[in-house]
């Protein structure tokens, strides 16, 4: 390719032009260089790209960054962030230069991967290759679902794109497939795809491991696709940007051929800029091959001028939207104030009327996956933003809501989505949702399919995207299906997640209480983990009903004694039953013996001493934990010198009960193990 200063020089190809798209390779060249580490390949390379796209193409406001009609920009190639933070700062966002010099420094708001929450313009967290263009999807999913439930004649106020910027390596990672496909079954054309195809990844050429036709398979996706774009052409990239508006109906694919490390005389072109700083030597060849005569971190007061009237841009754009949508108040008032309500995540008054209701209706026994269907169907009606489905198992997991349809392109009202068996996908879309703003996502599959969603979970987690997880069979007594589907080990791996909190209901009130917890959680993701066969209800057995501030604590006395106890028995979910019966037959034997529900560790963690020591007082220092899961980390709560009942091993295919009870979860062995702790 041509050097910038040979380029012809058209409106957009002007000398302030290409010393921009200069400031903003040197900018990730410097901030690399000075932390001696990072990623300065991609950002070299796509520099045009992303200047087309930021000057020429985007709908944003760097001065109000949360404008609820901008277009997002998701940076899935998130090892690029360079590329992000030298836009973000350029164009006038609050990301001073200093930032920039503290790049992957601790403290910083210019981490080694871009993190939602942390840096005002950043849309989604992203690093994990693939998830960053499944939230995308996300992204362009909601957008869809509000612009068909806000929009009015004459009063458009839901009308944006989402573009995500993916490498080579995202377009090799399963997740991206799975959500692309979908992208292209919803027909979601507000999504542009821009993919960098400069063919080299860390190990060198790609071909040694793909050699796919990216676009081919795109098109067999659904998608609008856009021919190679020259990555040094930057009218020829705002034209292939703006053609996305051609076919309106279709998400669109842009191939970008760049030059990965362009200007570089040694190692553009190679894997050898991709992951590590040029060196000092490198830098400056490259900084004489681009004719960029400045010191490190100094940017030429015309290019900030010429950036930054991206501030006054946006501003015009986000006061002529804040106008159209005051118009919009007057006709429709009652829309509008919903549409507020929904992007500020607040609840209407009453909209739990309902589980109360249900709450008392329930002494036989249930599934409490049953239960957590009957708590959806009394919900939506007052939370219409409440959408969600399942990955191709509602039926299993009881979360298709009779009478709201499914969501399609010819049903964009439909309230139930099908994700298809794509749990990686589904996980990854509904953070891009819940990050989106206007919907409260939740989704479904087996407890044992979460290992496939898992790394959706945990950076959605991190993002503090408050999305509703739902994992129904959550143990070896769903039975006949045998170890294949009997999770062991992934209850006790949700729980090792930081901000997200999992809640184990052991009957139709505490599922119903998770429920009220996981709506109004919007600081994080909650997970409700769900069985297949039916519980009594702790009340029929003999426990205290205290579900309500009991599963909001998470974990209460469900069965006590008048004296102090000699041994505290604690259950979750389906063997809380076992744990309330222990106890009460201890109990007919003289022996004090406490019996404890804890439906989520996190809740109960969050809780002042007072309240934890009064549960589990430290002085007793007898203890049994039953749980259908791995036994690891329970001594948290049991100490060394207690008992967990568990299991460390893989399930069988029988009855759940026989199952269940071959295993050791029996009130007997409960008790049992009790006695040889007290002697």
């Amino acid at each position: 390719m041509p050097n910038a200063q040979t380029l012809p020089q058209t409106a957009t190809d002007s000398d302030v032009a290409w010393r921009s798209i200069n400031a903003i390779r040197f900018l990730s060249i410097d901030a690399v260089e000075r932390a001696n580490s990072g990623h300065p390949g991609a950002p070299m390379g796509l520099a045009p790209t992303a200047y087309a796209l930021w000057q020429h193409v985007l709908k944003h406001a760097p001065g109000t960054p949360d404008w609820a009609d901008r277009d997002r920009v998701v940076l899935s190639a998130g090892h690029a962030s360079m590329l992000l933070y030298s836009m973000l700062h350029l164009t006038g966002y609050d990301l001073p230069m200093d930032e920039i010099k503290d790049f992957r420094q601790w403290d910083s708001k210019t981490p080694g991967h871009p993190e939602y929450g942390l840096t005002a313009g950043v849309e989604a967290t992203t690093g994990p290759l693939g998830q960053g263009l499944a939230n995308a999807v996300g992204f362009a999913l909601a957008e869809k679902i509000l612009a068909n439930t806000f929009n009015r004649p004459g009063h458009e106020i839901v009308n944006h794109k989402t573009f995500a910027i993916c490498s080579d390596g995202d377009m090799m990672e399963g997740v991206a497939a799975e959500a692309a496909s979908l992208a292209g079954t919803l027909q979601l054309g507000k999504l542009v795809v821009i993919y960098d195809d400069n063919q080299i990844s860390i190990e060198g050429d790609t071909d040694k491991a793909f050699r796919e036709d990216v676009a081919a398979r795109f098109e067999a996706y659904g998608f609008h696709i856009i021919d190679p774009v020259d990555g040094n052409d930057i009218n020829g990239i705002i034209d292939a940007l703006n053609a996305a508006d051609d076919v309106p109906e279709k998400p669109t694919l842009v191939t970008v051929q760049s030059v990965i490390g362009y200007g570089s005389p040694n190692l553009a072109g190679t894997g050898a800029v991709h992951g590590k700083a040029l060196g000092g030597d490198e830098v400056e060849l490259t900084r004489a091959q681009l004719g960029w005569e400045y010191e490190p971190f100094e940017i030429p007061t015309d290019v900030y001028e010429h950036m930054q009237a991206a501030i006054e841009r946006g501003q015009a754009l986000s006061d002529e939207w804040h106008r159209r949508f005051d118009a919009y108040k007057g006709e429709h008032p009652e829309l509008a104030e919903r549409f507020l309500q929904d992007l500020n995540g607040s609840l209407p008054e009453g909209w739990d009327d309902q589980l109360n209701r249900l709450i008392a209706e329930h002494d036989s026994p249930i599934a409490t996956r049953a239960v957590s269907g009957e708590a959806l169907h009394a919900i939506t009606p007052s939370l219409p933003r409440l959408i969600g489905g399942s990955a191709d198992l509602a039926e299993s997991n009881n979360t298709e809501v009779e009478g709201r349809g499914s969501f399609s392109p010819e049903m964009l009202d439909g309230r139930n989505l099908h994700f298809g068996v794509r749990e990686h996908g589904m996980g990854a879309i509904s953070n891009g949702m819940a990050l989106h703003g206007g919907v409260i996502p939740y989704a479904a599959t087996f407890l044992i399919f979460s290992d496939y969603m898992r790394p959706a979970i945990r950076v959605g987690a991190l993002s503090h995207a408050p999305c509703i997880w739902i994992f129904t069979h959550d143990s070896i007594g769903l039975g006949e299906d045998g170890p294949t589907h009997q999770p062991i080990s992934q209850l006790m791996g949700l729980r090792m997640i930081p901000n997200l909190t999992v809640i184990r209901p052991a009957d139709a009130s505490e599922t119903f209480e998770a429920w009220r917890i996981a709506v109004e959680n919007r600081t994080g993701p909650t997970a409700l983990i769900l069985t297949r066969q039916n519980l009594p209800q702790l009340t029929s057995i003999g426990g205290q009903s205290f579900a309500r501030g009991g599963v909001q604590r998470g974990a209460y006395v469900i069965a006590d004694v008048s004296r102090d106890p000699e041994v505290i028995l604690i259950g979750t979910g389906s063997e809380t039953q076992l744990a309330l019966g222990a106890a009460l037959k201890l109990q007919e034997q003289g022996v004090a013996a406490r019996a404890v529900s804890m439906p989520s560790w996190e809740l109960f963690q969050q809780q002042p001493e007072e309240y934890r020591e009064s549960v589990l007082p430290s002085s007793i220092r007898a203890r049994v934990s039953v749980e259908a899961g791995t036994t690891i980390g329970w001594e948290r709560f049991t100490g060394f010198d207690g008992a967990t009942i568990g299991i460390d091993r893989y399930g069988a295919s029988a009855p759940g009960d026989t199952v269940m009870a071959n295993l050791g979860f029996t009130v007997e062995n409960v008790v049992e193990t009790a006695r040889d702790l007290i002697g």
